[in-house]
């Protein structure tokens, strides 16, 4: 939460109790992703005149200055970041319960090194299968 604040702070965003709020819920998704809609209805159920849009612009904020991460397979999940220390990192993505493992190493130099004179602006990585605990139980 400390660092969360700090990151608000850092890129000049008011640290509001509804900010709070909504890093509070979505500190308990660091190794699950959780429905946008989800985020929705418990902001609604805490502050029922809150909009969509107001919502939506804050989860657009912070995942600008890096606090959530967007699941690239289904952009209407999202989840509090895992590592503040490494901003930059990929995750392995169960397919059956939904736990996120995160990745330490990043592969781009492998492909950047397939592609010369191309200049690769971003990229992002998840592999998904089974955690441990659901491959145990097939």
């Amino acid at each position: 939460m400390e660092e969360a604040i700090k990151i608000l702070r850092d890129n000049h965003y008011k640290v509001t109790k509804q900010r709070m709020d909504l890093i509070d819920f979505l500190s308990n998704y660091t190794e699950n992703y959780v429905p946008i809609s989800s985020v929705d209805d418990y902001m609604k159920s805490i502050y029922p005149g809150i909009s969509n849009n107001t919502v939506y612009r804050n989860l657009k904020e912070f995942s600008d200055i890096g606090l959530v991460e967007y699941q690239e397979k289904n952009k209407t999940m999202i989840k509090f970041q895992c590592d503040f220390d490494q901003m930059h990192h990929h995750h392995f993505i169960c397919s059956n319960c939904g736990k996120v493992i995160e990745l330490k190493a990043c592969p781009l130099s492998f492909f950047t090194d397939q592609l010369p004179g191309c200049v690769v602006e971003s990229h992002a990585m998840e592999i998904y299968g089974l955690c441990p605990e659901c491959a145990a139980k097939k």
